[in-house]
């Protein structure tokens, strides 16, 4: 009897032992996972089936995948509503003879689609090949948060309706549920209102003959687009066969210089001086005391809640430039007589009776988190919070029902690291930050916790414009692994992490993403200098190329380099469609800082003057915008001898307040000038320059940048080899 009791407990440690290191790398992790013996074999004939209509949807996507049919009656996959089950929970359970799937509602039926595709090979993702055997398994699982949610920004970088399908399948292979679609902004308006056809036709195009100014890239011709109301049905339709809600967000009372373009009598009732942005009109904020505003308001909101069958329709309220409102004499006169003291009164007044047209359709608000500061917005208001924990902590504490979606943790249009692409005015982080979010560690209180609806990720998409967006790279690189980590927080109920377990499944994840097509991110290759030999590793599978200064060669990295000038080798990590940022030895990212002086034909703005660039790492400005013959010139103290120099107008990170078209002139003595290239997105870079360089000047050969000014940076330089 001992032995007998022996055996049993060594042979259950070895079958829980095998448990373990036979489970599949699910993402997001499921609660339980118990593998059992032998495997299903799937095959073209194994055919799906639904016990109610409702799951139809649902069989055809599954059908689409794997190539086989749908059958009434008993299928070898078996779709099911389960009552026992609530929303979103589910049973997976592959044995032998076939498999079954219950939900507690069409959600949760979805979600085991989803986790029973990553049973399968990768394939499932693109060209399925069958036959093919799946181990049998028992999954139950149940998501954490209600919301799981992406933020797109179609507004600043038009996406085709085919684009944004597209990236919903992405999402739905994540288990995100909410899209929220950032459909009007300063740059676009995105949505036809037939009521008012002009917002669409006119506001949906920026540049050529278009009112609305062209940002951000593609200056040089009319470009965009808009989505009919056909257009946007199909994309609602496709996104609830895959689980997932579209909430349109229409952004008022301000970033509406789009609609402000096409139709100026809805700003405020004051004239601006426009002298220094050559007659364009940058205001961007409605005029809260005109009546005839939120008619036209109510127009438009009945339209979109009509066509959107949420039951949340996001009407903006963040940055609003009040300035313009404690310039309008009608505004003073509202708020005199409501006894407002503040801007934020009456952009609560305003928020208030948008909300009242939302209610009047059977609809709630949604907004962003400053539009509560004023205390007149019910408690059906979802807020979902940008600016930071704090914000997001006080709209909970309020008793808001919260998104949480602070800049610094799901911003996933920041920089991942200090030398990529994207912005970092809320950080700069990669999916390590993600994936440590717990409302806990963001010190959510217990009452706080309970008003968390979930967690949003957004994009937006200022510097995707001038990325090439006819492809989705750059959406891609920016979004994903993170997508992976704000997947697997949000839907697991756990706030255990342990990033290097982690790291493991999403590395064995990204054989799936290949086969989906993503352009992702992957990590950087260490890289280490000794004894002369440069040497560089991943631990992704991904292959490594090198970059040589010296030959001006790419070519894959095979064995360490013997050098003594490791500053002249880069090397980046690459797989399928994804790649890595540079990676090298520090010597490769030295810059110099050599003195110099910054003149120009456009005065110095009184504040942030030339002397802030002249200093590095801050802006200069202009103290108005440039026209055809305005210049900037850099002047070195010494001649600079280096291996390459960029020169830049605009902001950090983002082509914008530049000179939108121009050229440079390159001066080895200071005196003598001579065409040197066109310049690209406001910026300027001569590699390997004959002598060392005196001076640069950069030529405009534009007129306007939509703005009051330039920016101006200081030069980024790189020493010699």
């Amino acid at each position: 009897m001992r032995f007998r009791l022996l055996f049993a407990i060594v042979a259950m440690t070895i079958s829980a032992t095998l448990v373990s290191a036979s489970q599949p790398a699910l993402i997001p992790t499921p609660k339980k996972y118990v593998a059992i013996e032998g495997s299903f074999a799937l095959n073209s004939r194994s055919s799906i089936s639904a016990n109610s209509q409702e799951l139809q949807p649902a069989a055809q996507y599954l059908a689409s995948y794997l190539g086989t049919n749908i059958v009434n009656g008993n299928g070898a996959i078996s779709l099911e509503i389960d009552p026992s089950l609530k929303g979103e929970a589910y049973k997976l359970e592959v044995t032998i003879d076939r498999v079954v799937i219950r939900g507690g509602s069409y959600g949760g039926v979805f979600s085991a689609i989803t986790t029973f595709m990553q049973l399968l090979p990768a394939s499932v993702y693109g060209k399925m090949e069958l036959p093919t055997n799946v181990a049998c398994c028992k999954i139950e699982d149940a998501p954490r948060f209600e919301y799981r949610g992406f933020m797109l920004d179609v507004c600043r970088t038009w996406m085709s309706k085919e684009a944004v399908m597209s990236f919903i399948d992405l999402l739905a292979f994540h288990k995100i549920n909410k899209l929220r679609l950032h459909l009007t902004d300063d740059e676009a308006w995105r949505l036809e209102i037939k009521s008012h056809p002009e917002l669409a036709t006119v506001g949906g195009f920026r540049g050529g003959d278009s009112p609305v100014w062209p940002r951000y890239g593609k200056w040089d011709e009319k470009w965009g687009g808009y989505y009919t109301q056909s257009d946007m049905r199909e994309i609602i339709d496709y996104a609830k066969v895959r689980n997932i809600e579209v909430i349109p967000e229409i952004d008022l009372p301000g970033h509406s210089l789009a609609m402000a373009s096409i139709h100026p009598e809805i700003l405020c009732n004051y004239k601006p001086n426009l002298n220094a942005s050559f007659g364009y009109d940058t205001r961007s904020a409605f005029c809260a005391a005109k009546e005839s505003n939120y008619e036209l308001l109510h127009d438009i909101l009945v339209e979109v809640c009509t066509l959107f069958d949420t039951k949340y329709i996001h009407i903006g309220g963040d940055e609003v430039e009040t300035s313009q409102w404690k310039s309008c004499p009608d505004c003073k006169v509202l708020m005199a007589s409501k006894g407002y003291t503040s801007p934020e009164q009456l952009q609560a007044y305003f928020m208030t009776r948008l909300s009242g047209v939302l209610e009047e359709c059977g609809k709630h608000p949604a907004v962003w988190n400053e539009a509560i500061d004023g205390g007149q917005l019910n408690k059906n208001t979802v807020v979902f919070g940008w600016m930071g924990v704090k914000e997001c902590r006080t709209a909970a504490a309020k008793g808001y029902k919260t998104v949480v979606m602070p800049g610094q943790y799901f911003y996933f249009d920041m920089k991942q690291s200090k030398r990529e692409p994207g912005h970092d005015w809320a950080a700069v982080f990669d999916w390590t930050k993600v994936y440590g979010v717990t409302p806990t560690a963001l010190g959510f209180t217990d009452t706080e916790q309970h008003n968390i609806w979930g967690y949003e990720a957004s994009f937006f998409s200022e510097a995707y414009a001038s990325r090439n967006p006819e492809r989705a790279d750059y959406l891609h690189y920016q979004t994903f692994p993170r997508i992976v980590a704000l997947a697997e927080i949000a839907w697991n109920s756990s706030d255990e992490r342990n990033k290097d377990k982690f790291y493991k499944r999403m590395v064995a994840h990204y054989d799936r993403l290949d086969a989906m097509g993503v352009a992702y991110r992957l990590m950087p290759p260490v890289v280490s200098y000794t004894e002369g030999r440069l040497t560089a590793k991943c631990d992704d599978g991904s292959e490594i190329y090198v970059k040589d200064e010296l030959t001006g060669k790419e070519y894959r990295y095979t064995a360490p380099i013997a050098t003594s000038k490791p500053a002249a080798y880069g090397f980046v990590a690459r797989r399928a469609k994804a790649s890595s940022p540079e990676a090298g030895h520090e010597s490769h990212f030295k810059n110099i800082y050599p003195q110099f002086t910054i003149t120009s034909s456009m005065p110095e703005s009184e504040t942030m003057t030339f002397a802030k660039a002249q200093n590095y790492g801050r802006l200069a400005r202009t103290s108005r915008s440039c026209k055809e013959g305005d210049w900037i010139q850099f002047t070195f103290a010494k001649a600079v001898d280096c291996r390459r120099m960029q020169v830049a107008t605009g902001n950090f990170q983002l082509p914008r307040f530049i000179f939108e078209e121009g050229y440079a002139e390159i001066s080895y003595n200071g005196t003598d000038f001579h065409y040197a290239g066109k310049m690209g997105n406001g910026i300027f870079v001569i590699h390997h320059p004959i002598h060392p360089i005196k001076a640069i000047r950069l030529v405009c050969t534009s007129e306007g940048n939509g703005a009051k000014f330039v920016s101006i940076q200081p030069p980024t330089i790189w020493p010699t080899l």
